[in-house]
């Protein structure tokens, strides 16, 4: 239980900074080392700013910085489900069909590929 209050605490506090402070104007936010040895993208680039836009209702402005994060939000609260809140034993054919082996290597390509396209493409 000590486990859960304290992910509660931190998730709480986090989500107070994303929705206050915009990462593109705050030096509170680390940025991108990848991009600035680069000046590539890197597949979690704008995730913050895309976290911030969500949190404040913004959904447009966070899927114009990160697409593949806003359209991944439902198979993350899905994960969340399956892993924390007892669907793992209520559906175990459907927790590996979407989580199993086969699905990591498609999200894994889907992200590769998500990478790259956005730098060809400037997204």
């Amino acid at each position: 239980m000590k486990k859960w209050v304290i992910a509660i605490v931190v998730l709480a506090a986090l989500a107070i900074l994303y929705f206050t402070y915009n990462p593109a104007e705050s030096e509170l936010f680390p940025k991108c080392p990848f991009y600035a040895l680069t000046g590539l993208k890197c597949p979690g680039c704008g995730s913050q700013r895309a976290i911030h836009y969500l949190f404040n209702g913004n959904i447009r402005g966070a899927f114009l910085v990160h697409p593949l994060l806003v359209l991944a939000i439902p198979y993350l609260l899905l994960a969340v489900y399956f892993e924390y809140m007892g669907g793992k034993s209520k559906y175990p054919l459907i927790r590996k069909r979407l989580f199993g082996v086969k699905a990591c290597i498609i999200i894994f390509v889907i992200v590769l590929a998500y990478w790259i396209l956005r730098n060809i493409f400037g997204w």
